[in-house]
């Protein structure tokens, strides 16, 4: 019976799931050769009239036979592979170099993962325009590298956010040990506000925390008016989502 431990079972098994025979080399390939591409999805200011406050970047892959693959199938073999932080980095690169062309959008987000907090070497190209978003779960996972990545960060005037706020019971602990600019209140809450007092209250007591903290919140996962409507009532300044805008390639954001 094949061993989970064995090199080459692990060989058979990346490429039943992804169709490369060499995953680790074709993601490599997609990383040097630019092969990703970069989508941004607007983050709006819902009480002053700026049409968009910062985007957040997501990517894409390209595949001559699928066009653009969605992130669900490749990012989890960057992780598997161990790859993520160079993902990041390209990831953190372009979309500097996108800003140097100018930009209409002040400030761009982006998604850095747990294997991404542990790389000491990271923040020194990064500008004070971007904005790295790390998810509640993943700072759970490696508190101590959050915490030294974060003050990193900050020494950069780059602006925190913690997503996924809220999923489990909102508390002040991860926002004072990261020192968060921004928290994303987590789509579950978002989706059930029209529906939900238990949404409601956990959204009032968010509400609560930002205004003794002074963190700014972002509702995500905006998909109808009256959830927009919902979060601008109770004093959220920012919202995201398929009911404000989709993802488009970052050139027609920015």
């Amino acid at each position: 019976m094949a061993q989970i431990d064995d090199p080459r079972y692990l060989q058979k098994l990346e490429k039943q799931l992804t169709g490369w025979d060499d995953p680790p080399g074709r993601l490599m390939q997609a990383l040097e050769r630019d092969e990703l591409e970069l989508f941004a999805q607007p983050i709006v200011e819902l009480i002053e009239a700026q049409p968009i406050a910062m985007a957040e970047v997501l990517v894409r892959l390209r595949e001559e036979e699928q066009a653009l693959l969605p992130p669900g199938m490749f990012l989890p073999v960057f992780e598997y592979c161990g790859m993520m932080h160079e993902l990041d980095r390209w990831v953190a690169r372009h979309v500097i170099a996108r800003l140097a062309r100018g930009s209409r959008v002040p400030r761009f987000t982006i998604n850095i993962s747990a294997q991404t907090l542990g790389d000491a070497d990271f923040m020194p190209d990064i500008a004070a325009a971007l904005a790295f978003e790390i998810s509640e779960a993943d700072m759970l996972l490696r508190p101590s590298a959050a915490k030294q990545f974060a003050a990193a960060a900050r020494k950069l005037g780059v602006a925190l956010i913690l997503e996924s706020f809220g999923r489990s019971a909102a508390s002040f602990q991860p926002l004072r040990a990261m020192g968060v600019t921004y928290v994303k209140i987590d789509g579950v809450i978002v989706r059930e506000l029209a529906a939900s007092q238990v949404a409601r209250n956990k959204l009032e007591a968010i509400v609560r925390i930002g205004e003794a903290t002074g963190i700014g919140l972002i509702g995500e996962c905006v998909e109808t008016r009256e959830a927009l409507e919902e979060l601008k009532a109770k004093g959220v300044r920012y919202a995201q989502g398929f009911g404000i805008a989709a993802p488009s390639r970052i050139d027609d954001v920015a």
